[in-house]
C-alpha cells in the first residue's frame, strides 16, 4: 500500500479514537454524572479504567517502543467488550426508554465505539510486523500523533512545573502504567470474574 493512502488511514483511525473513544466517552461521563444515572455512569466508569490503555500505548508509541503497537491492537477490543459485557447494566439500559436522550446517545455510542474497534483492530493488525522492524514508513504513520501530542505536553510540563518531559521518562510511565493495568485484569480475571461473573456490581 502507498505511503501517502497508508498514512492517511492511521490519521483516520486516530481521529475516530479522538471522537468516538475519548471525546463522547468523556462527555457522556459528565451527562451520567449530573443527571445521576447511576448504571450509566458505572458504565463509563469501567470504560474508563478500560479505556486507560490507549493512554499507555500513546506513551510507549512517543519512544518508538514496539510494544506499543501490540497494546494498540489489545486497546480497542478490550474497550468493546467492556461497554458490552456486564448483564445488570445491558438490562437497565434495555429497561429505559429511548426518548430519553442519554439513553439513546449511550446505546448509539456502543455501537459507534463497537464499529470504531473493527477499523482500529484491523488497522493495528496491520502495524504488527513494526514489533521486529520500526523503521518503515509505515510504521512511522503511527507515530506521528503520539509524538505531535508529546511535544504539546513537553511544553505544557515545562511551563507548569519547570522540568523536563522526555520520550524516555513518557516511555516509562506506560510500562509502569501497563504493569498496573496487567495486575489489575488478572485479578480481576482470577478472582472477581469467578466470584461474579458478568454483574458489574462494584466494579
Amino acid at each position: 500500500m502507498p505511503d501517502l493512502p497508508y498514512r492517511s488511514l492511521v490519521w483516520l483511525t486516530y481521529r475516530l479514537g479522538a471522537t468516538f473513544a475519548l471525546g463522547l466517552p468523556l462527555v457522556l461521563l459528565v451527562w451520567a454524572s449530573v443527571r445521576r444515572e447511576t448504571a450509566i455512569s458505572r458504565l463509563m466508569g469501567i470504560y474508563w479504567k478500560v479505556a486507560s490503555l490507549l493512554v499507555i500505548t500513546l506513551l510507549l508509541l512517543t519512544d518508538q517502543r514496539p510494544l506499543g503497537y501490540v497494546t494498540a491492537l489489545v486497546a480497542p477490543v478490550l474497550m468493546t467488550v467492556s461497554v458490552w459485557f456486564w448483564v445488570d447494566l445491558n438490562e437497565e439500559l434495555a429497561d429505559r426508554p429511548l426518548r430519553q436522550p442519554l439513553v439513546l446517545t449511550v446505546r448509539l455510542w456502543r455501537w459507534a465505539l463497537s464499529g470504531f474497534s473493527v477499523i482500529a483492530a484491523g488497522m493495528a493488525i496491520s502495524s504488527l510486523s513494526c514489533v521486529s522492524a520500526v523503521e518503515g514508513a509505515d510504521c512511522k504513520a503511527w507515530l506521528e500523533a503520539p509524538q505531535g501530542l508529546h511535544l504539546v505536553l513537553e511544553g505544557l510540563f515545562d511551563f507548569l512545573f519547570g522540568g523536563d518531559w522526555n520520550e524516555a521518562v513518557a516511555a516509562f510511565l506506560g510500562y509502569v502504567m501497563l504493569v498496573a493495568y496487567a495486575v489489575g485484569l488478572l485479578q480481576w480475571l482470577l478472582i472477581r470474574l469467578p466470584r461474579q461473573g458478568r454483574v458489574a456490581g462494584e466494579f
